[in-house]
């Protein structure tokens, strides 16, 4: 199904991150559906030739799971709240 939301209009998604997303070939919505937020954050890392903030990761988890469920809880939309997952995984400060 075709979503009618803009990269843009993904809370913690700001004119940055949509640049990274293109960087990575994602240009809409759908396409973030099953990926996996790590994986974008080294395939981005590997394109820039740095490294990144590993904050970076939790917006990008952040953008997935409102892809993924477009009425998920406020909360869940910030990616402080993905931070504190990752964290709580295990996953580097």
């Amino acid at each position: 199904m075709k979503d009618s939301r803009q990269l843009i209009d993904l809370v913690s998604v700001g004119k940055a991150t949509v640049d990274d997303f293109h960087r990575l070939g994602i240009t809409r919505v759908e396409q973030l559906v099953g990926k996996e937020a790590a994986v974008l954050l080294s395939r981005l890392q590997s394109l820039r030739g740095e490294k990144i903030d590993i904050c970076c990761q939790d917006v990008f988890s952040a953008a997935i799971a409102q892809a993924e469920n477009p009425a998920l809880p406020k909360e869940q939309c910030k990616w402080p709240y993905w931070s504190k997952v990752r964290k709580s995984q295990g996953g580097s400060q």
